[in-house]
């Protein structure tokens, strides 16, 4: 027997059989497949189902920043005086006025509190008190969760849970989604039409004290030299300062005519603008006939080294009191002030008096006048009369203002600095 060819044909046989077969194939092929499956029903769970929570996680967000704007927009009472107990109702109203794809919007929480920039936190606090806003710098206020500015709203979608898709292949039933958001009410920056009073812009500097805390002290606005404020004539879209004829046209004239932006620079003119100041003279003057404050709403505006003019940034807005103007500097006997109607704070509190002095001294008047009511000169010296003209507290063609203690009305939009007048449109900031 030929061993050469027993062993060939053994070896064939073996290679013969070790092949595989068509059935071992189609196992394998199977296995491929349903791994294929499995990765395309991952992949449709995935596109399907992720777009399905996507939409519904949208809704929910709309819901919570709707409901959170409504709720800090009524966070104060109509004069600013105190935090609005309702303002959490109509918070969840408005959430729950949404809908996410036919379901209502269930709202999980509603919570007035404090948000910190500083932080980037939001700190729940029931409290009704308002905060003193005098005295206080921006960082102080910012750290202090006392200071009620914020309201937070929590959507969540889980008595109607988001429904799963291809999901359900991997075992998820359903999704439970949940959206939050904060806004924040700070104080007035962006100035809506007829906001501010009259054509006056007054600098950041004469209304803080010397830690930076904007306080209730009685500074003065003198357009001569521009130290604590100047005219303006309300454009922010021109080049150059603003002239005479355009500061007069809107004096006593209703006020801002367009939109005031926080950030942006203001026309303005550091000098007398004698036309201008003439026209408030008279309104002054028919609006309280001489023996009560004016109360005004002004734009404050970034006054450095330089001063003002041609243009300054605005920066916020306060409320103030003109308690006297001064037109002509040589006839003090017959201008001073004799009765001027006191606001409760400078009165020691409670109802509001009067201050009077009855003396044929003009001086006398003056400076009685002064002492009373706080009055200084830029330098936070008291302006009293002085001999010496570049002393004097009595001068030509000034206007002497107090800062309003009280609260105020909200006005404008969020992004200015405290100067106390708070904002009444709120902003999202988480």
């Amino acid at each position: 027997m030929n061993t050469s060819n027993t062993n060939a044909r053994s070896r064939f046989a073996q290679m013969r059989y070790a092949r595989p077969g068509p059935y071992r194939q189609r196992g394998v092929s199977l296995i491929l497949v349903s791994i294929s499956l499995l990765m395309l029903l991952a992949f449709a769970a995935l596109a399907v189902d992720g777009g399905n929570l996507y939409v519904a996680k949208n809704e929910l967000h709309n819901a919570a920043d709707a409901g959170a704007l409504a709720g800090a927009s009524e966070l104060y009472l109509n004069d600013g005086s105190a935090v609005n107990p309702g303002a959490d109702a109509t918070a969840q109203q408005v959430a729950m006025a949404n809908a996410s794809q036919g379901d209502a919007v269930e709202v999980a929480s509603v919570r007035r509190g404090h948000w910190s920039f500083t932080t980037r936190t939001f700190t729940p606090n029931d409290s009704l008190e308002p905060v003193d806003l005098f005295s206080s710098s921006a960082a102080e206020l910012d750290l202090n969760t006392d200071f009620i500015n914020a309201v937070e709203v929590v959507t969540q979608r889980e008595t109607t849970p988001v429904e799963a898709f291809f999901g359900t292949v991997l075992g998820f039933d359903h999704y439970d989604v949940s959206a939050r958001a904060v806004a924040y009410i700070g104080f007035a920056g962006t100035l809506l039409p007829t906001e501010v009073d009259q054509p006056i812009a007054i600098c950041e500097d004469a209304l803080l004290n010397a830690s930076g805390e904007y306080e209730c002290s009685v500074g003065r606005f003198i357009p001569a030299n521009g130290d604590t404020g100047g005219w303006t004539n309300f454009q922010q879209n021109g080049e150059g300062g603003a002239n005479a004829s355009e500061i007069r046209d809107v004096t006593c004239a209703g006020g801002n005519p367009e939109t005031l932006h926080y950030g942006q620079d203001m026309q303005t003119s550091n000098g007398q603008v004698e036309s201008a100041f003439q026209k408030l003279y008279d309104c002054w003057e028919e609006a309280t006939n001489k023996i009560e404050p004016w109360n005004l709403t002004l734009p404050v505006i970034e006054c450095p080294a330089g001063g003002v003019g041609p243009s300054n940034k605005l920066i916020g807005a306060v409320n103030l009191n003109v308690i006297w103007i001064v037109d002509q500097a040589n006839q003090i006997d017959n201008r001073a002030p004799s009765e001027m109607a006191l606001p409760a704070e400078d009165s020691g509190g409670g109802s509001p008096g009067t201050w009077s002095n009855s003396s044929t001294d003009g001086i006398t008047r003056w400076n009685d006048f002064v002492d009373t009511l706080d009055v200084e000169k830029p330098d936070f010296t008291p302006a009293h009369w002085d001999d010496n003209p570049q002393e004097n507290g009595w001068r030509q063609k000034t206007i002497y203002f107090s800062p309003d203690c009280s609260f105020h009305d909200p006005e404008g939009l969020t992004g200015g600095d405290n100067y106390g007048v708070l904002a009444r449109i709120p902003v999202l900031v988480d």
